[in-house]
């Protein structure tokens, strides 16, 4: 570092960390620094910085007046926004003019964020969307079921298409409808909840049904797994039938599928009474499970082969 110039570190936080959760090098540059600046009076870490007893100056610099500042070797830290905007590009337009003698330019991430960390954006962009959107204030837990049916079968698509970009789109969708609903269930009068119970419900739920993972059990293959889930789920549940709590709004392969596997693993033989088509389908569907298939995807990926060949047999005609 030119000593005579000085030194500029351009500190950048991540919004989407608690603010004052700053890394070691951030507070160790913060307190030894001549000058700390910020443009936002508001910015979230202002108040941590002054009960840690970091002087900071709430003042907008340009370019060429925070250069200025740092005459005679000074250290200035800038608390950056989270977009460059005028003042980076101000300096860019000096360091590239060779007229200045400039001072050193670090940038420092003060914080970074963790795994997830943009789900707090989509939670934000909702609350938003939700208060503000003519259409989206309107909507009801109701009202929204038959989209989060469409765009699970939308996702399965992608799936069974093995198109990644798709897959990640079709997720995002999957992901909103669980937020949208969170949303909404902020508001209701009596039983109010929000997308942090959604989560930390489901955290509950899977270390409970983990006790390999997170408790003193072992299970060293995937049956064994299954055997754990299905026991812990048993004692949650407590269900008078093996049939309790299977959907009968699913598709109706599906629906025989995951009778048949509750039936099997509770080692119950039941055998239909009755003939015709719906029994004929039935069958086969419970002699698919049996067989580890799921008659479900079979059958969709037989009728994509057949949505082929009719639109060949078009072409020829």
């Amino acid at each position: 570092m030119n000593s005579s110039t000085g030194r500029i570190v351009l500190l950048s936080c991540s919004h989407r960390v608690a603010p004052g959760l700053l890394s070691w090098p951030a507070w160790s540059v913060l307190r030894s620094a001549d000058r700390v600046v910020c443009a936002d009076p508001r910015h979230p870490q202002l108040p941590y910085l002054r009960e840690a007893g970091v002087a900071v100056d709430t003042v907008a610099l340009d370019a060429e007046e925070l250069v200025a500042a740092c005459d005679g070797g000074r250290t200035v830290v800038v608390l950056a926004p989270d977009e460059d905007g005028p003042l980076t590009d101000g300096l860019a337009r000096m360091a590239g003019s060779g007229r200045v003698a400039m001072p050193s330019l670090e940038l420092l991430p003060g914080a970074y964020d963790l795994p997830g960390a943009r789900l707090l954006d989509l939670v934000a962009v909702m609350d938003r969307i939700r208060r503000e959107c003519a259409w989206s204030s309107r909507q009801t837990h109701l009202g929204l079921a038959k989209y989060g049916i469409e765009e699970a079968y939308e996702l399965v698509e992608a799936i069974e298409a093995g198109d990644r970009t798709e897959l990640r789109e079709e997720l995002g969708d999957v992901l909103l409808q669980v937020v949208f609903h969170a949303r909404i269930a902020e508001e209701d009068a009596d039983e109010p909840f929000g997308i942090d119970d959604v989560a930390g419900g489901i955290v509950a739920k899977l270390v409970h049904r983990h006790p390999h993972v997170f408790g003193d059990e072992t299970a060293s293959t995937p049956e064994e797994v299954k055997a754990h889930w299905a026991r812990t789920k048993a004692v949650e549940k407590q269900r008078a039938s093996v049939t309790d709590g299977v959907p009968l709004a699913q598709p109706a392969l599906a629906l025989a599928a995951k009778l048949a596997s509750r039936a099997r693993a509770a080692g119950i033989s039941a055998v239909p009474s009755g003939e015709g088509v719906g029994h004929d389908l039935l069958n086969l569907a419970v002699a698919a499970e049996a067989s580890g298939a799921d008659p479900e995807s079979a059958l969709r990926a037989a009728a994509r082969e057949y949505r082929d060949a009719i639109r060949a047999a078009e072409e020829q005609g």
